[in-house]
């Protein structure tokens, strides 16, 4: 059974799909969760929900493209709870598929705005915060397509595999200084962003997954909770591959 009793765990993008279900997961687990979103509403009733299922938690609303909403992210996690032992950086955002070559430059920006300057931003202050207490793990959110790409989807795709990029870079430079840093690389998962994103296509494209359907997000955060976790103590700089078999096809 796996434990994160009396840790202090950090969600961005909790508020709905993966993030949501991890934060869950994680205060299931025994650790005391903060995570952030910018939707009140669905803040706090995820807060509510994670409150029913007997865990300690704490919702703070804040843009991960903002570095003044991390620091007081942190911070307050920090305030509230006096340190913090994992976090894991969900948030994120797509685009519909289209060629390269049709997509919008406020669009590319936007993307990059949160998949990656919210990553980073997200890693420096996590990291600085571990630094100080000897210890610590991060579990950022990629994708299959932060290992392979497909039509249509190459902002995004280039925008995962720069977490991948910064996962692995980043966990060579704290790996002797008692932080692990690794990605998470879920495939054709069921939440809302797939339902916008591919609408009617998703059941098509599940069809094509080795184990014949679409991932759950409790599946994704229970690998989470892994990572997080002193059972996966040896682990560091390295994808976790969640896709029901598709990228070994």
């Amino acid at each position: 059974m796996i434990t994160l009793e009396n840790k202090v765990a950090l969600v961005t993008g909790g508020t709905s799909g993966i993030g949501k279900a991890t934060a869950l997961a994680l205060g299931t687990a025994g650790a005391k969760v903060v995570f952030s979103g910018r939707r009140d509403l669905e803040g706090e009733a995820t807060a509510a929900m994670i409150r029913h299922a007997g865990a300690e938690c704490l919702f703070v609303r804040s843009d991960v493209s903002s570095e003044e909403d991390i620091k007081a992210l942190v911070q307050k996690t920090i305030e509230t709870y006096g340190r913090l032992d994992c976090a894991f950086n969900n948030a994120g955002i797509d685009l519909p598929p289209k060629p390269l070559h049709e997509q919008l430059i406020e669009d590319f920006d936007k993307l990059m705005a949160i998949n990656v300057r919210g990553l980073f931003l997200c890693m420096k202050h996590e990291i600085g915060q571990m630094l100080s207490q000897g210890s610590g793990v991060i579990v950022n959110n990629s994708s299959v397509g932060g290992l392979v790409s497909f039509p249509g989807v190459s902002i995004y795709s280039a925008s995962k595999h720069t977490v991948m990029g910064l996962t692995r870079g980043a966990a060579l430079d704290y790996a002797k200084q008692g932080i692990r840093i690794n990605a998470i690389n879920p495939g054709l998962i069921a939440t809302e962003m797939t339902d916008d994103r591919l609408g009617s296509t998703a059941n098509a494209l599940a069809s094509m997954v080795p184990m014949g359907r679409m991932g759950q997000a409790e599946e994704i955060a229970q690998a989470v909770v892994f990572l997080c976790s002193d059972a996966a103590s040896y682990i560091t700089g390295q994808p976790l591959v969640v896709d029901g078999g598709f990228t070994a096809s």
